[in-house]
């Protein structure tokens, strides 16, 4: 269970709780947050994105005559957001083969500065790691959640994305750790001591759960584990303290 599951969860409790609508975007090239939801992707930015380069080179470009490409592009990425009952997914998804990530990254960025209008909140699923952060991907952040296992070095890799944070200015309002699949639900001193050196702010404790791997191979979206889920029980604990308005 990592920051994937906690994303999906966060997004369903919410919509119970009836803070809607919601902007779920799975920011993360090796998307999956999907398939978490239990919700099919018709199309993603950056198949959009190949797509378009392609059409240069292909003997059968997609692109009707008479339609410029810009045009042709805001359509297709119309059809990118996937719509639910109370929230949309919007899927960044990869490029093909070689290349930097640069380009999709902006169509990300574009796109959700468009959308962040319509909705009363965003929920972004980053990619392990701080390239979303120093990039400027995200717009203004009310809520940063790190995620990390009971490790040290986990930890100290989320002490580094929280400096990092404040770096690029993002300010949040809240920013705090969230440790998963711990023995027991339980953290270790050393651990702890690790949390306090990075001067990080412990939201909560996710347990080791052995159902949320079955779920997994199974292929069945983690939002539908039982309500008396350890998993589930200690996140809609952690997400109550975060008293999002």
């Amino acid at each position: 269970m990592g920051k994937t599951t906690l994303s999906g969860m966060l997004i369903q409790t919410m919509c119970q709780m009836g803070k809607t609508p919601i902007l779920a975007v799975d920011a993360d090239a090796n998307s999956n947050l999907n398939e978490v939801l239990g919700v099919e992707v018709e199309m993603t930015l950056g198949e959009v994105r190949e797509q378009i380069e392609r059409a240069d080179v292909s003997k059968e470009n997609p692109i009707p005559a008479g339609m410029s490409r810009s045009d042709y592009a805001e359509i297709m990425f119309q059809r990118c957001l996937n719509e639910d009952d109370d929230f949309d997914l919007l899927v960044m998804g990869r490029t093909q083969g070689k290349g930097c990530y640069c380009y999709v990254n902006g169509l990300l960025q574009s796109q959700m500065q468009k959308l962040l209008p319509n909705y009363k909140y965003m929920v972004v699923d980053n990619e392990a790691g701080m390239e979303h952060i120093s990039r400027g991907i995200l717009p203004k952040v009310d809520t940063i959640i790190l995620v990390s296992d009971c490790s040290r070095r986990g930890v100290q890799a989320a002490g580094r994305i929280a400096e990092l944070a404040k770096e690029c200015c993002l300010n949040p309002e809240t920013m705090g750790l969230i440790v998963n699949r711990a023995p027991g639900g339980k953290l270790n001193a050393g651990t702890l001591e690790e949390i306090e050196r990075q001067g990080l702010t412990l939201l909560g404790v996710v347990p080791h759960d052995d159902q949320v791997y079955e779920y997994d191979c199974d292929g069945k979206p983690t939002v539908e584990l039982p309500e008396d889920s350890p998993v589930r029980l200690a996140l809609n604990e952690i997400i109550q303290k975060l008293n999002i308005k």
